[in-house]
């Protein structure tokens, strides 16, 4: 069993900037200044790097063609590899709570994806699903961690690590799935049944945060205000970018059919595992069963109770007690198509 632990001086940290930012009282309807925003902006990312920094994670950049990556990497370089993909207007640092127990036991990558985070693209870049992927895929190149890969997609990381899982086969050691977005029959969320009302779930103006994040999750993580006021900021900034993000969703709705999709799926060789948050709002549980079924080598999947859409945030330690026991037995395991190997020539 997994025993999770706060670290001290963070806690106090953390403790001590809550009374520091609110000894002077404001209110939320209080517009900032330019100094309080900008306090704002240094407050999430000291916390952001206290958080990377508990998890064994730091953050780096590359360039990969005409993308600049912006990703956070920790554990040995000697360990297998894992790639953590995160989900729709999300980023690298979603994943840092999940992150600190992978850490010790595995090299783990966590990228920010093209039109997300700090990842920097040019203005003609192609936002499809399959472009991502391949773009992905150049980035594990250059970071030599294409080979033997563990692959985890967080909603519409999912569907990006699908794909990469069904187009490199041969590299693809396992594939991890929480809350995945798709095409399924049996979605039946507003959601699910028209992606363009994501966009209702863009934090666009003060005030957003607060409901959108009651929409996603079961029960969010409770934050500082300050910490939540900064974190509300950012994401208004970025709403142009979440909803180029959206459109993505779209397209892949344009592409795929439920039955192409899961065409798709069906080509995927790696063991797979499948994790689902019951209370599930944005796309509803019972899809995780229709999912189970189309995977050649899926596990049966795990469903966690009181957990909405983002269980990274949600339950990291219940993700965590279930990842990791699939990563050891998955490990060990010879990737099946290494025995069907046909000459080219």
């Amino acid at each position: 069993m997994i025993k999770k632990t706060i670290n001290r001086s963070k806690f106090l940290w953390i403790l001590g900037l809550f009374f520091t930012v609110t000894a002077a009282p404001f209110s939320q309807a209080q517009v900032f200044s330019p100094l309080r925003a900008q306090s704002a902006s240094l407050i999430l990312n000291q916390y952001l790097f206290q958080e990377r920094l508990q998890a064994g994670l730091r953050n780096k950049t590359v360039k990969v063609g005409d993308i600049h990556w912006s990703y956070n990497e920790g554990g040995h370089q000697n360990k297998p590899a894992i790639v953590l993909i995160h989900g729709l207007a999300g980023t690298k640092d979603d994943w840092n709570r999940v992150a600190q127990f992978l850490t010790p036991y595995y090299h783990v990558i966590i990228p920010d994806l093209p039109n997300n985070g700090d990842t920097r693209i040019p203005e003609s870049f192609d936002f499809s699903v399959p472009n991502v992927t391949s773009q992905l895929r150049a980035f594990l190149e250059s970071l030599k961690v294409e080979k033997n890969l563990h692959v985890a997609g967080h909603s519409l990381g999912g569907p990006i690590a699908t794909v990469y899982a069904s187009q490199y086969p041969f590299d693809t050691q396992s594939l991890f799935l929480l809350n995945s977005a798709g095409i399924y029959k049996q979605a039946n969320t507003p959601y699910t049944r028209d992606p363009h009302a994501l966009k209702h779930l863009i934090v666009s103006k003060p005030g957003d945060l607060e409901d959108v994040s009651h929409k996603l999750m079961q029960h969010p993580p409770v934050l500082p205000y300050p910490l939540k006021q900064a974190q509300e900021k950012l994401l208004i900034s970025r709403a142009e970018q979440t909803s180029k993000a959206i459109d993505q969703i779209v397209m892949l709705n344009r592409i795929y059919t439920p039955e192409t999709f899961a065409r798709l799926t069906r080509t995927v060789e790696a063991p797979t595992l499948i994790l689902w948050g019951k209370q599930d709002r944005i796309i509803n549980v019972e899809v995780a069963k229709e999912l189970y079924s189309l995977f050649k080598r899926a596990e049966t999947p795990v469903i966690l109770n009181n957990v909405g859409h983002v269980p990274l945030l949600e339950a990291e330690q219940q993700v965590a007690q279930h990842y990791l026991p699939f990563l050891a037995k998955t490990q060990i395991l010879k990737n099946p198509l290494a025995d069907k190997l046909i000459p080219f020539n």
